[in-house]
């Protein structure tokens, strides 16, 4: 286990945390969160979930664009960036789901629109499907929401569980995360990201309480239950693909798009696994565009 002193701390590390004026911290599900609000109150609200490794950060020009006509939440996941880790018995898809849940029902937020990146996306499903959330439109970024193919399915969870219970490999893999690891990680996702972007991976990366709180997440994945589970996901869904994606392969979103009822992909040329960081405009626009589709057939989002 990790010591809080191994993890990033808001006092220290957050000075100049993105649209840190929108921060604060709350106490939910037994941890305490950091979570970002922007937009009218009277909003619809609009969910924001970020993938493994990542943090509110990840969503520092989206959400501003969102804002303009929605509710935003945003949050860092639990052992990511500002927010407790949760125990063991509770690190798993459904526990992370469960978690999240609970945040929102203390917070009183019932999500119309909720946005998922890679990670995150699996986390949305999971908890739609459990009755946690009931968004009027999902959509997943670049959604991580099917096993890896062949022996990686099998591969990748043993090794992450390996790394993970050897409590050496974060402070590890944090003291080597310098500039030019991060550049490289992040180039392996086919994204290209700028100076700003990659030092704020860089800052969270070389706390090994965040690096503890990715493996951990991927250590007690079970993407199989999800993939079995996914035909009765009745919530209109967008898959939005980054079609350099090199960490999800874009042709994933169209074997999802089979397993999800009346699901729609939509290819964005050019980007990476984090096209929203990429291309926030383009990533805004696409969202505005479904939930104003979603309101034309609900009849009760008032999108302008």
């Amino acid at each position: 286990m990790t010591s809080r002193s191994d993890r990033p701390q808001w006092e220290r590390d957050g000075g100049d945390w993105p649209n840190r004026a929108a921060s604060r911290f709350v106490e939910a599900a037994g941890l305490v969160w950091h979570i970002q609000e922007m937009g009218r109150p009277d909003a619809p609200a609009l969910l924001l979930v970020h993938g493994t490794g990542a943090a509110t950060h990840s969503w520092r020009a989206l959400a501003p664009l969102l804002a303009a006509d929605f509710r935003v939440l945003a949050l860092d996941l639990p052992g990511h960036g500002f927010t407790d880790p949760l125990p063991p018995g509770r690190l798993s898809l459904p526990g992370m789901s469960a978690a999240l849940a609970g945040l929102l029902r203390h917070l009183d937020v019932a999500p119309r629109i909720a946005v998922g990146h890679s990670a995150g996306a699996a986390i949305l499903a999971r908890m739609s499907l459990e009755g946690g959330a009931r968004p009027d439109l999902l959509v997943a970024l670049n959604g991580a929401l099917m096993p890896f193919p062949g022996l990686a399915s099998v591969l990748f969870p043993s090794l992450a569980k390996v790394l993970f219970l050897n409590p050496v490999t974060p402070k590890i893999f944090a003291w080597s995360a310098d500039t030019a690891a991060v550049e490289r990680l992040m180039r392996g996702t086919g994204s290209k990201l700028d100076a700003h972007g990659l030092a704020l991976y860089r800052r969270l990366l070389r706390f090994p309480g965040h690096v503890a709180g990715a493996l951990g997440m991927m250590a007690n994945w079970d993407l199989a239950a999800l993939d079995r589970d996914l035909p009765r996901l009745a919530v209109p869904t967008l898959l939005v693909v980054g079609g350099d994606d090199r960490a999800v392969s874009p042709e994933t979103a169209f074997a999802v798009q089979r397993r999800i009822p009346g699901a729609r992909v939509e290819l964005l040329r050019n980007l990476g696994h984090l096209a929203h960081e990429e291309a926030p405009e383009t990533v805004a626009a696409v969202i505005l565009r479904a939930a104003r589709e979603t309101a034309q057939v609900a009849g009760s989002i008032g999108v302008g």
